[in-house]
């Protein structure tokens, strides 16, 4: 595909109709007519505006779904219209304390990002979408509770509490005969001394005070540690945290004549390694990315457009990705400011 013409290569006339046909498909999603832009008091006989339009589509800017039933934009014309014409409209003071209230939501950090997205999601009638770094637990208390026998013998489950309030749990299988008190002597010692550190402080911490031989631990309470703390270890390795919410706003009645993109887009969003990757991407610089339709392979095939806006904390560092995933008929003039203030909101909360 040739490179999308410049706006200055279009005549006041060709702008003025494009930007007509722009915006009547991305209200309502259907082909404009040149008898609906001639009602439209332009001051042009519907054989003049029909043949502005046909130049447009000889410019790959407009396409003609149907004969004789209008244009609407091509996504190489939708990258004109977002990158040369678009006329942003800041977010309204009820929009601002909709995504600010929702970033305060008090508890663990994820439960503020999955709200903050879900009202994303819902002020821009798409999938709304945030990527952070797995953020390392502080830790403030760790806990073993006897399950019974499993498949390998017995097990506990491992309670890790963390400073910010979240609480999480894993299955740990125990050494054989282990006694109740061992579960509570490995609890109280973990507790004692990894307070307040992170995975990683703890785990250098643990190492250095068994293999010197500084804990007091028998030897079954000493097996627990460590195998309660390579279990939480195993958060430190994973991938970026990426939130969805909203994907049951693709499925509004604009969508119910074409099902299959939609399908074909909820399948894209089930590969969440993929989307991270995106928005990796996205991350980089500081301006808001926008791809639409085939300009990104993962959502070539569905047809779909993404907004996102990387987000940094207060050293500079870029700490995550927010964004919108709809279809390429989106309200980008509106949308493009509400992502952009909820990541500035987003960068506050992280901060």
């Amino acid at each position: 595909m040739s490179a999308t013409p410049p706006i200055a290569e279009l005549s006041d006339r060709a702008r003025d109709i494009f930007r007509r046909v722009v915006d009547g498909y991305l209200h309502d999603g259907q082909p404009v007519g040149s008898k609906t832009l001639a009602q439209a008091g332009l001051n042009l006989s519907p054989a003049s505006i029909r043949g502005v339009l046909a130049q447009l589509e000889a410019m790959g800017l407009l396409a003609a779904p149907h004969t004789s039933a209008g244009r609407m934009p091509t996504e190489r014309g939708l990258r004109l219209f977002v990158d040369g014409m678009m006329q942003a409209t800041e977010p309204s003071a009820e929009e601002r304390a909709q995504i600010e209230a929702r970033a305060a939501n008090r508890g663990p950090v994820e439960e503020a990002l999955a709200a903050t997205t879900a009202a994303l999601s819902g002020l821009s009638a798409c999938a709304g979408l945030v990527m952070v770094p797995k953020r390392e637990a502080v830790l403030r208390s760790i806990g073993f509770v006897p399950l019974g026998p499993g498949t390998n013998g017995p097990q506990a489950l491992a309670v890790l509490v963390a400073e910010d309030g979240g609480v999480e749990n894993r299955v740990v299988d125990l050494p054989p005969g282990v006694s109740a008190s061992a579960l509570v002597e490995a609890g109280n010692y973990m507790t004692a001394t990894l307070g307040g550190l992170t995975l990683a402080e703890a785990r250098t911490r643990i190492e250095r005070e068994l293999g010197e031989g500084q804990s007091a631990l028998d030897v079954a309470a000493r097996t627990l540690v460590e195998r309660g703390l390579a279990v939480w270890s195993e958060d430190g390795a994973r991938r970026s945290v990426l939130i969805v919410r909203g994907q049951g706003r693709l499925l509004d009645d604009a969508a119910a004549a074409d099902l299959e993109r939609v399908r074909e887009l909820l399948d894209d969003l089930e590969g969440k390694q993929e989307v991270a990757a995106l928005l990796g991407a996205a991350s980089a610089g500081d301006a808001t990315r926008i791809f639409i339709g085939a300009e990104n392979k993962l959502f070539a095939l569905s047809g779909s457009s993404v907004i996102a806006k990387p987000f940094r904390g207060l050293d500079g560092r870029v700490v995550g990705v927010v964004g919108v995933i709809g279809p390429t008929r989106l309200n980008y003039a509106r949308i493009v400011p509400i992502v952009d203030f909820t990541a500035a909101t987003l960068a506050r909360l992280m901060g």
